[in-house]
């Protein structure tokens, strides 16, 4: 058994990997000149992780961009031959008003924030078998349909309407668990999402809303009130936009799940971002579950050149 199969090493970032137009991203990873791209490829090499959850990296129907981005980092010697992204609602049209400007069609009125349908999604990179047929993706679920949402509303009316609220979805771009066989652990299943931002909005705040209850999701996941929760060795990893303590959004949310029975806080305090107009905040977050022992964890050091976002990886054993 080759000695990676003692320990399970798990990464997420958030890339910022997104262009201004569908096949941009794929054009841009296929020149082989972009230095942000070249810099992303460089932080995964060196961190060389089993199993990366990516956010902020745009969406294509067939994967092209996903297949070609996986490409380039196996020409640095990093293979990822399973690879996973679904339909996201970033950028899902609905026809609707659904932010309150009295418009229809802006980036804001798609179910989740995106200039393109795919702006800026998610991706799972693994290099163990990813079981598709076990993949549970609750992108589709209606925000209204979340036990104790917590709708927006003005004057004690839906906002931005009744009409908005029937075809709301809660996820901005998805939430996924992505079960995966290790050749040694079995089945380890990963929860990822990328939650909105929890500003800009108006009084009604409606991105705050939305980013607590995104957040929330995982608390009724794992108390069995939507979907199957796995049994045993899970990882939940991603972007919550929102940090236990600074600045803007429903910090107790966070905090929440951060106390959670079932995980683990591996990285308690650690910022990983640091935004001008915010200064450093606890962004990301990677949380094992609790029957797993924790053998190594670390927010890599902020790369310019790649993202605004830090880096985090855990190292896993049974």
């Amino acid at each position: 058994m080759p000695a990676w199969a003692d320990t399970l090493r798990v990464a997420t970032f958030n890339t910022e990997l997104s262009r201004n137009g569908p096949g941009l991203l794929l054009r841009d990873i296929l020149k082989g000149t972009d230095a942000q791209i070249t810099a992303v490829l460089d932080l995964l090499a060196q961190t060389n992780a089993d199993v990366i959850t990516l956010q902020g990296f745009d969406y294509d129907f067939e994967n092209r961009a996903l297949m070609a981005f996986a490409n380039a980092l196996e020409k640095r010697g990093l293979h990822y031959p399973h690879l996973f992204a679904a339909p996201p609602n970033a950028g899902f049209r609905t026809g609707l008003d659904l932010n309150g400007d009295e418009r229809r069609g802006g980036p804001d009125d798609a179910q989740g924030y995106g200039r393109f349908f795919g702006a800026g999604s998610m991706a799972v990179l693994s290099r163990f078998v990813i079981e598709r047929d076990q993949v549970q993706d609750f992108t589709s679920l209606l925000w209204r349909d979340l036990p104790g949402a917590d709708l927006p509303q003005i004057d004690g009316k839906p906002f931005p309407s009744a009409e908005a609220q029937a075809v709301q979805r809660l996820s901005s771009r998805g939430h996924w668990v992505v079960p995966i066989l290790h050749p040694k652990m079995g089945r380890v299943s990963i929860l990822t999402f990328h939650a909105t931002p929890p500003v800009f909005d108006g009084p009604e705040d409606r991105n705050g809303k939305r980013n607590a209850d995104e957040i929330r999701f995982w608390q009724h996941f794992l108390d069995g009130k939507i979907g199957q929760a796995p049994a045993a060795r899970f990882v939940l990893v991603g972007d919550a936009n929102l940090d236990p303590d600074r600045d803007e959004g429903e910090h107790e949310a966070i905090k929440a799940l951060l106390d959670h029975p079932a995980l683990v806080d591996a990285m308690s305090k650690l910022p990983t971002v640091d935004w001008p107009q915010t200064g450093p905040m606890r962004v990301s977050y990677i949380l094992p579950s609790t029957d797993w022992h924790i053998v190594d964890a670390q927010v890599v050091p902020q790369i310019a050149a790649a993202s605004r976002h830090n880096l985090l990886w855990v190292d896993l054993k049974q």
